[in-house]
């Protein structure tokens, strides 16, 4: 239901939240993340340009969350990249349904409308609290970093640069 797009830019925010205050290079959050370098450029150009992201130029740059994770929701992401329809008018064209859905597509929509809902109040530091036994596919954060996710500052940009680890 949701598009391959808004499944990386969800990976590439997890993963700056789970790192708060460091900038991370698009190289380690494709690696991070699993997603290819290239297709992940162009994912955090657009959350960029809808202000979920910061990006820094020069050898120290990289990219961070521009607010704490506890201010960003999953549909902030969602609406970011690939902003979620609605049914307004019957999706067949069916002009004996006019501007009334029928029943399907009604309950379809009440479909949309509950996860749009549950999109909004759940945030980027919910996401990674969130206990669980699934081994994620992002690194995930140790649970004492995880108190910073909350920050108050209006920026979850630091200075420094995430170095890559070595294997």
């Amino acid at each position: 239901m949701l598009t391959q797009t808004v499944e990386y830019a969800l990976r590439a925010l997890v993963a700056l939240a789970a790192h708060p205050g460091q900038l991370q290079t698009n190289r380690q959050l494709a690696e991070i993340t699993k997603v290819p370098g290239p297709y992940l450029s162009k994912v955090l150009q657009t959350l960029t340009k809808e202000g979920l992201v910061e990006a820094r130029r020069g050898i120290h740059g990289g990219f961070c969350l521009s607010r704490p994770a506890k201010r960003i929701t999953i549909l902030d992401a969602v609406n970011a990249v690939d902003p979620i329809r609605r049914i307004e008018v019957c999706p067949l064209g069916l002009k004996s349904h006019g501007k009334r859905l029928c029943p399907l597509h009604k309950k379809m929509d009440a479909a949309i409308g509950q996860m749009e809902k549950a999109f909004a109040t759940t945030t980027l530091a919910d996401v990674l609290s969130e206990p669980s036994r699934s081994v994620p596919l992002c690194d995930f954060p140790p649970v004492a970093r995880m108190q910073n996710l909350g920050a108050s500052r209006d920026s979850d940009c630091s200075t420094s640069v995430n170095t890559p680890r070595r294997q």
